[in-house]
C-alpha cells in the first residue's frame, strides 16, 4: 500500500506512522518551575542527536509544562526509563495541572540534578543533565506553525547506577530500557547483538 500524508487516507483503523518509526526512546524529562515547582512527563519525540558536543532532543505537541519550565530556567533532566518504572512512567503522563508533582503521584524518589536546577528519578539506571541550546516550534512545507516544538539540550552531566555496570559497560540485560511503540504498545530491549562498520577495501 502507499498513501500521501497530505490526506492521511491510509484507510486503516489507526495511524501507523508512529508504528513505523519505532522503538523510540523515552526521554523522561525533569524540570523545575520559576515558582519552585517540579514537573515529570514522558516524552516518546526524544532521541540523542550529537555525540560532539553530546545533544538531545524533546518535542513536545502543544506547550506543555516541560516545554514552559525548560525555556523559562534554561535546563531539564532526561531519566532512562527501564522495565521495572514503565508502570510508573505511565502514572507520571497523567495531566495534572501547573505545579502539582508527578514525582509523588507516581511514587518515585526525586533527585536533585547536580549541575543543572532541575530534579531527575531517583530509581532510574542513568539520568542525564541537560542545559538549552535551541527551542523552535516546527513548520510545515508551507511554512505554517504546527504547535509542536522541539528542545534541544547540550548534555552537561551524566548519572549513572554502578548496579547496571558490568565490566565496564552499561548492561542493557540489566537495565533494559522501554521503548515506545505504535498505538499503545511498548518494548522493554533486553537482548542485543554486536555488528562492526565495515571498512571499504578496493579489489
Amino acid at each position: 500500500m502507499f498513501y500521501e500524508t497530505k490526506d492521511n487516507a491510509h484507510g486503516l483503523p489507526h495511524d501507523p506512522f508512529k508504528a513505523i518509526v519505532s522503538p523510540r526512546p523515552i526521554g523522561w524529562i525533569g524540570t523545575r518551575g520559576r515558582d519552585g515547582s517540579v514537573n515529570l512527563a514522558p516524552y516518546s519525540y526524544f532521541n540523542a542527536i550529537s555525540d560532539h558536543p553530546k545533544t538531545v532532543m524533546f518535542s513536545s505537541s502543544g506547550r506543555k509544562d516541560s516545554l514552559r519550565n525548560a525555556e523559562e530556567t534554561g535546563v531539564f533532566t532526561a531519566s532512562m526509563v527501564t522495565g521495572t518504572l514503565a508502570e510508573k512512567m505511565n502514572l507520571s503522563a497523567v495531566n495534572a495541572p501547573y505545579g502539582e508533582s508527578e514525582f509523588g503521584f507516581a511514587g518515585l524518589a526525586m533527585a536533585e540534578a547536580r549541575v543543572v536546577d532541575a530534579p531527575y528519578v531517583g530509581e532510574a539506571y542513568a539520568a542525564l543533565e541537560c542545559k538549552v541550546t535551541n527551542v523552535f516550534e516546527i513548520k510545515s512545507l508551507e511554512g505554517e506553525p504546527s504547535g509542536s516544538f522541539v528542545v534541544i539540550g547540550q548534555v552537561v552531566g551524566i548519572h549513572i547506577d554502578e548496579a547496571a555496570l558490568v565490566d565496564g559497560l552499561l548492561d542493557v540485560s540489566i537495565a533494559a530500557p522501554v521503548g515506545r511503540m505504535g498505538y499503545l504498545d511498548y518494548t522493554e530491549a533486553s537482548q542485543t547483538f554486536q555488528m562492526r562498520r565495515p571498512t571499504w577495501v578496493k579489489t
